[in-house]
């Protein structure tokens, strides 16, 4: 039913209510955006924060696994590897921001023990190992962050495209319905306004 061809009274009770709860939903969906992107913009600083870090200790974990295979040896550091377990303590949670589900990654703490024996290694392994074993939950951490941050742009979208739905069409056109109903009551109250008086002034004659 097009409001406009049906100026009642009804109606006009109708096309208010829908335009204060339109407005309404605008400004909590700003406010979910505001919240969102203030999320999603401190997360960036700390993903870029970490991918400095990342590639700082990659950096120097492959220049002491060099020295490492230029002392040890590529077959001996290639069979001290196979030492290293594989990484099983992983587990994801989840968080709600705003009403976004967003991926939380727990990891075992560091356990820096090299897991290969003493007798055929030396320091340059040692350090390589550590510094691999910080990445990897450096890792594991940007991967999180990472995520949310995707997850968070992909919402704000969605929520800026409802917002902007009802600033420029919902609200414009319920702005405008109730104008012209309460115009039209208005002056049907004046037409009728006048016809009393009319036939009050005819009765008197």
């Amino acid at each position: 039913m097009d409001m406009n061809l049906f100026p009642t009274k009804g109606n006009l009770i109708r096309a208010k209510t829908t335009l204060r709860l339109s407005k309404q939903g605008y400004e909590l969906l700003d406010k979910k955006r505001n919240i969102l992107v203030r999320e999603m913009m401190a997360l960036i600083d700390r993903a870029g924060t970490i991918q400095e870090k990342i590639k700082g200790i990659y950096k120097e974990a492959y220049e002491a696994l060099q020295t490492a295979n230029l002392s040890i040896g590529i077959s001996e550091v290639e069979q001290l590897g196979y030492a290293v377990p594989e990484e099983r303590s992983v587990q994801i949670k989840i968080r709600s921001v705003m009403g976004v589900e967003i991926p939380t990654v727990d990891i075992a703490p560091y356990d820096l023990r090299p897991k290969y024996g003493f007798s055929r290694t030396n320091l340059a392994l040692d350090i390589a190992s550590m510094r691999f074993e910080e990445v990897k939950h450096m890792s594991v951490e940007y991967a999180e962050i990472e995520n949310a941050i995707y997850r968070l742009a992909a919402n704000i979208r969605k929520t800026q495209k409802r917002a902007n739905a009802l600033k420029n069409i919902t609200i414009p056109r319920y702005e405008k319905i109730t104008k012209d109903i309460q115009d039209y009551l208005d002056e049907k109250d004046r037409e009728e306004f006048t016809r009393l008086k009319m036939i009050k002034r005819m009765g008197k004659d």
